[in-house]
């Protein structure tokens, strides 16, 4: 390989100039085009208060969720809903026949953690300290290395799950009698490929995110400004005179419970007067935490975007949008995946300093609210943690 690349560069070298601007000019534009249509487009959001990564966060985790208790304490009047999660700790693992389980992290033997330093052994998670190994479809201890007999109660939980679109999701309630529901709009379609995705962290409650969907004043609000503009607050001469416009609907599905329809229109004003870009929108709100959205254009054809919100904290969420589209569509996707951060960068500013009311003063044009925050109530029962519980299973 190394005789082939050095017989390589001597070839270009000993061309004459014109030849070997030629030859770079092929190269550089062949990386591009890689670049364009087959490397996915990533966007991360760095974690306001911490200039470090994810690791970081979870080492200052307790100090910095006692500072948000203590600030929802301080400016919230009215008690706040039940948060997630419920101070839960789970183990992910992988088979090699590409199966996933999730189980509780801890091993009821002397209570090592099987995700740190565990091994996986077919369906088993083996645990580092002494070797037991447990089945991830039930739980139940299957081999104990040094002893003939398994203790009946040798068990650790086993969660149900689900994995789509390339996320896995686990199924959780606090009254273990309820059943748990498929998720749908899995990508099964060899049209559309996986083009990038953004990452969030966010201070604020999980219901605040999904009840954006439902506020259909506050798109034409703080989403109307050029994206090209940047970040909420602040405004550029140059696109002035370009701006967002939309139309917005929220209802609860008529055939699932847990499901809530979203309707979009989007168009690009110009100068006031001329419209571009129109696109329609159809999002299904599913659960708590997950959004599915296809969108739709007489020029770009059909792409879509996965939301979900991952509790990191009670009062810390992660968020992240996957999106998927043609390949030939993949110029188009990273301005998409940029001007689509950049708007949901002006939500994250909002989210992050806003106080949760339990009850709002609303104006009649706002009833889209009070009908998400009905729908959203079913998602708590009267056994579900408050916040104060929460703050205690974290210390």
């Amino acid at each position: 390989m190394e005789l082939s690349l050095l017989g390589f560069i001597n070839l270009i070298i000993s061309l004459n100039m014109e030849y070997q601007k030629i030859i770079l000019m092929l190269i550089v534009t062949s990386i591009c085009v890689y670049w364009i249509f087959f490397l996915p487009f990533e966007w991360k959001e760095r974690y306001s208060l911490h200039a470090g990564k994810e690791s970081i966060l979870r080492n200052d985790t307790k100090r910095l969720t006692i500072n948000r208790f203590r600030k929802a304490k301080q400016h919230s009047s009215n008690k706040m809903p039940p948060p997630y999660p419920n101070g839960e700790q789970l183990v992910v693992y992988r088979t090699q026949n590409n199966k996933v389980f999730i189980v509780d992290a801890y091993c009821p033997h002397l209570g090592a953690n099987l995700g740190v330093g565990g091994r996986v052994d077919g369906d088993c998670i083996v645990c580092p300290f002494h070797q037991w190994s447990f089945r991830g479809s039930d739980g139940k201890c299957a081999k104990i290395p040094y002893s003939a007999s398994v203790p009946r109660s040798a068990q650790v939980k086993s969660w149900t799950s689900q994995e789509i679109n390339g996320f896995i999701f686990v199924w959780y309630h606090v009254d273990s009698t309820e059943k748990p529901w498929s998720l749908p709009l899995t990508i099964n379609d060899d049209q559309f490929i996986y083009h990038g995705r953004n990452e969030f962290f966010v201070n604020c409650h999980i219901r605040e995110i999904p009840e954006n969907g439902a506020d259909n004043i506050h798109f034409n609000s703080i989403h109307n400004e050029c994206f090209m503009s940047g970040k909420m607050g602040k405004s550029s001469k140059f696109f002035q005179y370009c701006h967002h416009k939309w139309n917005s609907s929220w209802i609860p599905s008529k055939n699932y419970k847990h499901f809530a329809e979203i309707k979009l229109s989007h168009a690009l004003q110009i100068f006031g007067k001329f419209y571009c870009f129109r696109m329609d929108i159809s999002g299904l709100q599913v659960g708590p935490a997950y959004v599915c959205m296809e969108i739709n254009s007489s020029i770009f054809g059909t792409f879509r975007i996965y939301q979900t919100i991952t509790p990191i904290e009670p009062l810390l969420q992660k968020v992240i949008h996957r999106f998927y589209g043609p390949r030939w569509l993949a110029p188009f996707m990273k301005i998409f995946i940029l001007g689509e951060s950049i708007m949901f960068q002006r939500d994250v500013t909002i989210w992050n300093h806003k106080d949760l009311l339990q009850n709002p003063v609303l104006a009649k044009e706002d009833t889209s609210i009070k009908k998400f925050r009905m729908w959203y109530s079913q998602f708590y029962t009267s056994n579900s943690k408050s916040l104060t519980d929460e703050a205690i299973s974290i210390w």
